[in-house]
């Protein structure tokens, strides 16, 4: 007899099954997980969930190895991927022992992978028969057939599991579920009654009774239910707040007075009940003390801030409902915002409001107001910051910008505007510091453009700087994450005009750039000093005319090249004018200083 050891020689694969090589379990994992054990056993089920009674199945002793190895084998193979060599395996084992449950368990989940319902559940049917006792299995079982509809047997599983299995409350849970949806709101009192025997008494439970007592149109034993809650927990007001509430929301709001004028004598300070006369007043139509109410709400320091915000929201909801202005809302909000906030959410529903009225002067203050009390609230940094830019205030963008990138490293955005404020406050090296700082922080995540708008301004800094490979490379990097960026595109083919080299390259770069926005006058003027510089003089006129129509004369730099361009097209006498008009313009260039005494274009 061969070895139990020597597993290629006693059992060979063969691939039966194609696909299963690839397969990878999906969302069936975690239904068809189940508590499987190696050895063939049948469960008989004690009176306590653990342990069950397993009595094994008569296997002879050299059958129950054979099983036992077989079973571990196959567990290693799908633990490693190796499914088709996994079902094949379970299958042996089943050759061995029919109705071993761990094996039937298993190559269930294999049949409803390869879309065989029928086997799959024929097998957990066999797994539940054979052991009975095992809790996975007929979790399994019964969630199986609440998948596949079979609301009836769905329920007389989990309703069998509720006996077998009594410190489950899964199942129980379960139940109401499928009760809820077959409207058998008797029996799902029945089921809460049996959670509520494990779990104790609990709000949530008995506000599901109490709307199930109200589906049956029981109504006494609705708020019997509530009373119940309220009397379990006589020292708690929640319940008794819980209870006015249940009233107020259905038709007792005298009842409803009543109840949170005895949570006001016991507690007078009480915030729930505060909150619960504010809606009793709104609902019974007394407006002023409902507004009064509401005051004292939202000025109480106790409150705690969601349910103020949730109050404001629901005052804006109306307010713009009614089309009524903003007089109420801004002083109250006004009020609350001379108070010690303990987080930003009333301060940014705030800002919210006005920025919705288009006060955007009026929610700075508050927006610096949030940022003290959230330094890593982006969002409010970010509007904060785009005020500062529209004013083209650059040490205010600085002062936002500097502390965001320590607090909040990971925001590109603040990188980019603190690197453009240094730059525009002519602080270069500080600029070129904090955009390489920025592209440390990049990842796959990251906005490429934002990253590619990074790259290109530190091509302009390197040129500046005198550094023109390293202003090359950084615009190469910078069309590598946009090749869109039409900002590095121009910038990139301009300077290898000035330099001379690559001018097809730089050509192709600026062509790009006019066929994205025609009516550029930087491009066009880029365009047409390429063409120029590859002595293509009469395009180059073209491009050049087309740049002073869209707003390029008011350019001195554009002017003059406008001159150079006229000047090598044989019209001498008006790039003399252009030259002189840009020598007014403010255009210091010694080079365009000696173009109008001798009256002739001199290259630089």
């Amino acid at each position: 007899m061969v070895a139990l050891t020597d597993f290629s020689q006693t059992y060979r694969l063969k691939p039966i099954i194609a696909g299963l090589a690839s397969w990878h379990i999906g969302a069936l994992s975690a239904l068809l997980f189940f508590s499987s054990c190696g050895t063939s056993t049948k469960t008989v089920q004690n009176t306590k969930e653990s342990p069950a009674i397993t009595v094994a199945t008569q296997l002879s002793p050299e059958l129950q190895r054979k099983y036992d190895y077989y079973f571990l084998e196959a567990t290693r193979q799908k633990s490693k991927g190796e499914y088709a060599q996994a079902f094949e395996l379970f299958q042996h084992c089943l050759s061995i022992d029919p109705n071993a449950a761990s094996s039937l368990s298993e190559i269930s989940q294999f049949y409803f992978f390869l879309k065989q319902p029928e086997k799959g559940l024929a097998c957990i049917e066999k797994a539940v028969e054979n052991a009975p006792g095992n809790y996975w299995y007929n979790q399994t079982l019964a969630s199986i057939y609440q998948q596949q509809g079979k609301s009836e047997k769905a329920v007389e599983a989990f309703e069998r599991m509720t006996t077998q299995f009594p410190d489950r409350q899964e199942p129980i849970m379960a139940l109401i579920d499928l009760y809820n949806q077959s409207k058998d709101y008797a029996k799902v009192v029945k089921a809460l009654d049996l959670l509520e025997k494990k779990s104790g008494k609990t709000e949530q439970i008995s506000m599901e009774k109490f709307r199930m007592y109200l589906l049956m149109e029981d109504n006494k034993k609705a708020f019997n239910e509530i009373e119940s809650l309220a009397n379990e927990y006589p020292n708690d007001m929640r319940y008794l707040c819980v209870l006015g509430d249940v009233y107020l929301n259905n038709g007792k709001p005298k009842e409803a007075y009543a109840t949170y004028q005895k949570v006001l004598e016991t507690e007078p300070g009480n915030t729930q009940v505060l909150v619960s006369l504010a809606s009793y007043y709104q609902q019974t139509g007394q407006l002023d003390k409902y507004e009064q109410q509401v005051d004292s709400v939202l000025l109480n320091k106790k409150v705690e801030s969601d349910i103020k915000a949730d109050i404001m929201r629901q005052m804006i909801a109306k307010s713009q409902q009614t089309g009524k202005d903003s007089t109420r809302i801004i002083p109250l909000f006004n009020r609350m915002m001379e108070g010690e906030q303990e987080d930003a959410q009333i301060p940014m529903l705030y800002v919210q409001y006005l920025l919705s009225k288009g006060m955007d002067k009026e929610s700075e203050p508050i927006l610096k107001q949030i940022i003290e009390l959230e330094p890593e609230n982006t969002p409010a940094r970010l509007q904060l910051l785009s005020y500062a830019i529209k004013r083209n205030d650059f040490q205010e963008a600085i002062k936002i910008c500097e502390p965001a990138i320590e607090i909040t490293p990971e925001s590109l955005e603040f990188y980019y505007y603190l690197g453009l404020s240094y730059y525009q406050a002519e602080r270069i090296d500080d600029a070129l510091g904090t955009f390489k700082k920025g592209v440390q922080h990049v990842n796959d995540k990251s906005d490429k453009k934002i990253v590619s708008d990074f790259y290109s301004m530190m091509g302009d800094i390197y040129h500046t700087k005198k550094q023109i490979n390293l202003a090359y490379a950084a615009y190469d990097s910078s069309l590598v994450y946009n090749p869109d960026n039409n900002g590095a595109l121009n910038n990139y083919a301009y300077y290898l005009s000035v330099e001379k080299k690559d001018l097809d390259k730089a050509e192709e770069m600026s062509y790009k750039t006019i066929k994205a926005e025609p009516d550029n006058n930087t491009y066009l003027d880029t365009y047409a000093w390429i063409l120029f510089i590859k002595k293509k003089y009469t395009e180059a006129k073209v491009y050049m005319d087309d740049a002073m129509k869209k707003g390029g004369d008011k350019s001195e730099v554009v002017v003059e090249h406008c001159g150079d361009v006229y000047y090598m097209n044989g019209l001498k006498e008006d790039a003399l004018k252009y030259w002189i008009k840009s020598r007014e313009m403010g255009n210091k260039s010694e080079v365009l200083k000696k173009k109008i005494e001798q009256k002739k274009y001199i290259a630089e």
